[in-house]
């Protein structure tokens, strides 16, 4: 069959003043077959799902946000002994949600631990008990809209035409909150306190079924057009129509991108799936839009990839007005000391050109111009201190009278641990190495950038005791609260009257990498009196490097009993008890399984900090 005779056949089928040439061609070239009501209806029902349940994150948000402003103006100014009221849960449900819904696992335990295929692979980690209830409605409810069709039809190809209609609607609909949870600007990240993990394994899932969906549209659609124009001719009007060769570019593109993203695949070759990835994706939209716009009169999802390509936009464009802000001013760029530590750890410290207000708990994505410069990974951040510049306001005479520093004229520095793993952070540490040996300097300066800081929205200020887990360099996202806790304790503006710090390490080295921090958290007025400090080194070299530097600062060989820890600090627990991990996935298992076991009729909230991808 030539090409000019399918093209014939396929306008002679849509024309309103033709008759069409088979019975057939209307089930694959229009919308005879499709139910759009019910797809509408669908439409609905998958937005209204999501809008509610967004709604009622808010509303629990809100409430706990009150409730814990409340409590910290209510505890800030009473000693320990005096927040016995906060200690209890007020409801005696909410222990039994939080042990078998909210903290609990999958299974017994394992939530964090990857599962690992090898040494350098592995299938990724396992979702939460209440991560899984929400991905399992939400595939249920596309599984039910998806197969709601007349299966009693006697016509095979009308059947296909519903069922197309039917997966690329759901197909589209699902695709528009698929990029609302995919940016890092995702304003309901903010809005309703959920980490930037939990959305991205909602996008993970999401995705998933877009795909899966958009792979029945192509199928639903390959059945009538083979059977009328057999395999040559349906393979000629997909290459001769930019309708069906649009739609065929975004589902292969579709296919490509799945199998990419699979677990071991991405965590195998990470760098090449995060540039294949934003490739694929400009395919997908591009051929969707294409799709939907040259049909006759366009398709009704026109103005749906519209709105994902306007959302995508808005989220490349707000990341660069991010690194723009925080790297860029008239006194010049952001530039990054990275100095080589023991055990293959980068300490970086960005210096930037203006001040910028940066919370505890949060993290930014960082660049390296002379590192894989179009590479971007996301790292906690460790210590902030702001510096005056020259212009700064500061007196420069005895005679001068002494005012505040102006924001608008400092400099804010920012400090990272990272981790020579493979790729980028190998790389940034061996391109450490080798300039320090090199030049013979302890620290190499190159220029940089930082784009955020992002999250940072669990505040421990309304907690009377605060127990902070970390292992290896998660000490660093416990590094930031320590120190803002001990400075609210000296102005008096949180609750926190007891703070404990249990960090594991391998090796006696590795206390190297926070040092300099460290030494100033012990100067600290009055930090005797709330910080604990418990050191556990899981390879000591010899038991002089056990001698504790301080009365309140211990050091201990092998590695800590998580349950026994907590269930002391339950014991002597002042007021509500908040618990933080931020380590390796074994060890945030282990103290999620503590948290749960303690769950009784006193407060104890879990925050785990993680990276999973």
């Amino acid at each position: 069959m030539t090409p000019s005779r399918i093209i014939e056949r396929a306008a002679d089928a849509v024309s309103e003043d033709a008759e069409p040439t088979s019975t057939i061609a209307p089930y694959y070239n229009d919308l005879h077959g499709v139910n759009q009501p019910m797809n509408m209806a669908f439409k609905r029902g998958i937005w209204w799902m999501l809008g509610i349940a967004a709604l009622l994150v808010l509303g629990i948000r809100i409430s706990q946000l009150l409730w814990a402003q409340l409590r910290q103006v209510a505890a800030m100014t009473q000693p320990r002994e005096k927040q016995g009221y906060w200690k209890y849960s007020q409801h005696e449900w909410m222990p039994w949600i939080k042990k078998y819904v909210l903290y609990a696992p999958l299974g017994k335990k394992r939530h964090n631990r990857e599962i690992r295929l090898s040494i350098a692979g592995h299938m990724g980690t396992l979702p939460s008990r209440f991560h899984t209830i929400v991905v399992g409605v939400f595939l249920t409810a596309n599984t039910i809209y998806m197969f709601w069709v007349d299966w009693n039809q006697e016509n095979k190809y009308a059947l296909c035409a519903e069922i197309r209609g039917r997966s690329g609607t759901l197909s589209m609909v699902n695709m528009v909150p698929l990029i609302i949870l995919a940016g890092r600007n995702n304003p309901l990240i903010w809005l309703l306190h959920i980490s930037f993990d939990t959305y991205n394994l909602l996008h993970r899932w999401m995705g998933r079924v877009v795909i899966i969906e958009a792979v029945i549209h192509t199928i639903a659609w390959s059945i009538p057009a083979v059977a009328d124009l057999e395999w040559s001719g349906a393979a000629e009007a997909s290459v001769t129509s930019w309708f069906y060769g649009s739609g065929w570019i975004a589902s292969i593109s579709m296919v490509m991108l799945l199998i990419g993203s699979l677990s071991p695949v991405r965590h195998a070759f990470y760098e090449t799936f995060l540039n294949s990835h934003i490739a694929l994706a400009f395919l997908i939209f591009g051929g969707t839009l294409i799709h939907c716009a040259s049909a006759q009169g366009g398709l009704p999802q026109l103005p749906w990839i519209i709105a994902i390509l306007s959302l995508w936009g808005l989220d490349r464009f707000a990341r660069f007005a991010r690194l723009a802000y925080c790297n860029w001013t008239r006194a010049g760029f952001t530039t990054a000391r990275c100095q080589a530590m023991p055990h293959d750890v980068t300490r970086v410290t960005l210096t930037l050109p203006r001040h910028v207000d940066i919370k505890p708990g949060t993290h930014a994505y960082l660049r390296f111009w002379g590192v894989n410069r179009w590479e971007c990974h996301p790292f906690s951040i460790a210590w902030v201190d702001h510096h005056a510049s020259h212009d700064s306001g500061l007196p420069v005479s005895e005679k001068e009278p002494l005012t505040g520093i102006d924001c608008s004229r400092t400099r804010t520095s920012v400090s990272f641990l990272i981790a020579a793993q493979t790729g980028f952070t190998r790389k940034l540490y061996d391109t450490t190495v080798a300039h320090s040996k090199r030049f013979g300097s302890p620290a190499v300066f190159m220029k940089a950038a930082m784009e955020g800081p992002y999250a940072g929205h669990h505040s421990l200020d309304s907690y009377g005791h605060a127990v902070l887990f970390a292992g290896s360099t998660g000490i660093t996202h416990q590094m930031s609260y320590i120190r803002h806790l001990l400075k609210g304790y000296n102005e008096g503006t949180i609750a926190t009257r007891r703070v404990t710090l249990v960090w594991v390490i391998r090796e006696y080295d590795s206390l190297e990498w926070v040092r300099e921090w460290m030494t100033e958290i012990l100067r600290i007025p009055h930090r005797r009196d709330i910080l604990r400090i418990n050191v556990f080194i899981t390879r000591p070299n010899n038991a002089r490097d056990m001698s504790p530097p301080s009365e309140t600062v211990r050091l201990f060989p092998g590695r800590p009993n998580i349950p026994l820890l907590l269930a002391k600090e339950m014991q002597e627990q002042v007021g509500a008890m908040c618990v933080t991990v931020c380590g390796p996935g074994a060890l945030a298992d282990d103290v999620r399984s503590a948290a749960i076991a303690v769950q009784g009729e006193t407060v104890c909230d879990f925050f785990e900090e993680s990276f999973t991808w």
